[in-house]
């Protein structure tokens, strides 16, 4: 059978030929909650796989993130949990480093046993979603920032993460650290290990920052002309950056706000727009006056969020990041050069002019964010939306004065998504009910549990 995904037989032959010391390789299908889920198979495997994909439970997509199924997405006794076929994806297949016996590593999407897609797969969501600008003529492309920390693996007295200590001498700080070149030298080589890790794997990891929170640090990647290759560079970098510090002894931690006294992490997405003779469509005809086609997809964008949010704050954890002046967008404004905005029109040479989607956690799916972002920014063409006015200044005090046509909440966020006809269109009806049911079962899963917090504050008060 032919691939449906577009993988041949001679990538997984020529692999092998290329590296006789691999003795097994991870098969991996991103959920929605951008878990990889899947199998390690032996060498001799491989080939077969190539040749005629691997079968694995239509469940596998319909798990929540504990991985228990979720009946209401329909994908598990509905369905029989019957067997559909996974394909590699092309480009994807490549050595781990540092693996003892050496593996190496491929992802892969769902697809029926006819070979036509699985639609609650989150990476073909975003290809129809490149596909339908395709059509149009307009081909993204971007990059995704990541933000994570780096955390010690036991607990301090209060049973708080703290950060970990410095790997290359145990040193210890719990200051913020912003910018600070010294302080990225205590990781050293851990660092060191992921560049190495991501030079194997051909993804274009640059460069380091020591963010705004003890232990918080960022990971930037080099601008892709093919979005989805930029959303499998995310993916595939957090599986670096967590195999990394499990092999150094620390934890990286991907919670969106995992410290509650400083800033959050973010997945901010850069993106632009070329048409068929490669010119970007973003860049201004004339100095001082920005594209139409900018504003119209800066319209879309804001006009959408409020519906979207679910998407780029998933879980309820994600919702603690949204804190006025903590780098974290409160409202759906726009701005030149400002932080304070959901989103942000960076500085810079024009003929590179691109728009920085900031809402999203560490925590969301990338193959979700970026196919609700192309969705977006595809409404505002076609629609001709209007962003409104530019956002100067504070951005934050200035919401506190206009409002926010945001959610306030998880449950606000899951409710607004489930009604949204143009989240529907953006991941396709399937993976909508997939997506906003597991969110659901997820919901109801915090909001029973007692937690700690509850006998603090009212065992002995009530």
């Amino acid at each position: 059978m032919t691939s449906p995904s577009g993988s041949t037989v001679d990538e997984a032959k020529a692999f092998l030929d290329a590296h006789p010391e691999i003795e097994a390789i991870d098969i991996v299908l991103t959920d929605v909650n951008g878990i990889g889920r899947g199998k390690i198979i032996r060498r001799h495997e491989l080939l077969g796989f190539y040749e005629g994909g691997r079968h694995l439970p239509i469940s596998i997509l319909g798990l929540d993130i504990t991985g228990e199924d979720v009946h209401e997405t329909g994908l598990i006794w509905d369905s029989g949990d019957g067997d559909l076929r996974a394909w590699p994806i092309p480009g994807t297949l490549k050595p781990l480093f540092g693996t003892l016996p050496p593996r190496g590593q491929v992802l892969m999407s769902m697809y029926h046993l006819d070979g036509t897609p699985m639609t609650s797969d989150p990476r073909l969501a975003l290809r129809r979603q490149v596909e339908r600008l395709a059509e149009k003529g307009l081909h993204p492309a971007g990059a995704f920032e990541l933000e994570f920390f780096l955390l010690a693996n036991e607990r301090d007295a209060d049973g708080k993460v703290q950060p970990a200590l410095a790997v290359l001498d145990g040193r210890r700080s719990g200051k913020t650290e912003v910018y600070s070149v010294d302080h990225l030298h205590g990781m050293e080589p851990l660092f060191s290990d992921i560049y190495a890790a991501a030079k194997a794997q051909d993804i274009p990891a640059e460069t380091v920052i020591s963010e705004y929170a003890p232990g918080q640090y960022e990971l930037t990647l080099h601008y892709r002309k093919d979005i989805m290759r930029a959303a499998d560079d995310l993916v595939l970098l957090k599986r670096i950056v967590r195999m990394a510090a499990r092999r150094h002894g620390v934890t990286a931690c991907f919670m969106a706000k995992p410290i509650e006294r400083y800033a959050g992490s973010g997945m901010h997405l850069h993106v632009s727009l070329s048409d068929d003779d490669g010119r970007n469509v973003f860049t201004e005809a004339r100095e001082g006056e920005w594209s139409p086609m900018l504003l119209h997809a800066l319209g879309g964008l804001a006009a959408t969020m409020a519906e979207s949010m679910l998407v780029f704050a998933p879980h309820a954890n994600s919702w603690r990041r949204f804190v006025s002046q903590s780098y974290a967008p409160v409202a759906p404004s726009w701005g030149v050069n400002n932080r304070s905005v959901a989103l942000r029109v960076p500085a810079g040479d024009a003929k590179n002019r691109r728009l920085e989607h900031r809402p999203s956690g560490v925590d969301a799916n990338p193959y979700l964010v970026a196919a609700t972002v192309l969705a977006g920014i595809a409404k505002g063409l076609d629609e001709q939306l209007d962003p409104g006015p530019e956002t100067t200044g504070n951005g934050y005090a200035q919401t506190a004065s206009t409002g926010t046509a945001m959610p306030p909440d998880w449950r606000s966020a899951i409710e607004a998504a489930k009604a949204s006809e143009f989240l529907k269109q953006a991941l396709g009806e399937d993976l909508h009910r997939t997506f906003t049911e597991i969110k659901h079962a997820e919901y109801l899963r915090v909001a029973r549990t007692v937690s700690e917090l509850d006998y603090h504050l009212y065992l002995h008060e009530v």
